[in-house]
């Protein structure tokens, strides 16, 4: 297991990326910094994260060794490895927001952006990178935003909660290898924010509508159940989750 501490850098996924370039690197490699400058999120947002109180890192999987028919499966499996980290910690009311934001309640406490290396058709690693709101107390007026510390009125260690996160990733992939997509599947479709509810979207055009979530498609896509029962499948790009 190796870990690589900075004390700032622009992005972990753009540090880890280029390391990978010039050398061989372990499974599991983690790069963490005290301070991320450009954190990334999801479509181009920017992750925002006050220096030394939260976890900002990214790690390299590699799978060479097994064949991904679909991204979608890794995000599955790094959200669920999220979700299972934070029950331990008896973080209260979670669930996964499509495609991969990690709730408390209707606040965010965790981004993931995953990105992905491929050989011709093939997928060969991921670099996972992960913001994990810990200790920071203030948001600058951010909505729907919170942290294990305003969650759960203490201070956490660092990198005691590294450690513990990386040894349930490695068990979440292992349950996948174990198991199969399928069934990591219904486990992420279980915990679905606001799935079976009543729900409001807007489409690119900005066009308001009214629909029940009711899980994802093997592509990753979300199902929604539209009026006169209609089911219609969404890219990530193609529709926003108003609540």
């Amino acid at each position: 297991m190796q870990i690589i501490k900075l004390n700032a850098t622009d992005s972990t996924n753009l540090y880890l990326k280029e390391l990978m370039s010039s050398r061989l690197l372990e499974d599991y490699t983690i790069v963490v910094t005290d301070e991320q400058k450009m954190g990334r999120g999801q479509m181009g947002t920017k992750w925002e994260s006050k220096p030394f109180k939260n976890l900002t890192f990214s790690i390299l999987k590699n799978l060479k060794f097994r064949k991904v028919t679909n991204p979608f499966e890794l995000n599955i499996c790094v959200s669920l490895a999220i979700y299972s980290f934070l029950n331990k910690l008896n973080i209260p009311d979670l669930t996964i927001k499509w495609p991969n934001d990690i709730l408390s309640g209707n606040y965010k406490i965790c981004g993931i952006l995953i990105e992905n290396m491929l050989v011709g058709n093939r997928l060969i690693a991921s670099v996972i990178g992960i913001g994990l709101n810990i200790n920071q107390v203030e948001f600058n007026n951010l909505p729907n935003v919170s942290s294990l510390k305003l969650l759960m009125g203490k201070t956490f260690n660092l990198d005691q909660l590294l450690l513990e996160f990386q040894s349930v990733l490695k068990q979440t992939f292992l349950e996948w290898e174990d198991k199969g997509t399928a069934e990591m599947q219904k486990k992420y479709e279980n915990v679905l924010f606001r799935k079976d509810k009543p729900s409001t979207f807007k489409d690119i055009d900005g066009n308001m509508f009214m629909g029940f979530i009711r899980g994802v498609s093997n592509e990753g896509r979300l199902v929604v159940t539209l009026e006169d029962n209609v089911h219609k499948e969404f890219d990530m790009k193609a529709i926003q989750l108003l609540y």
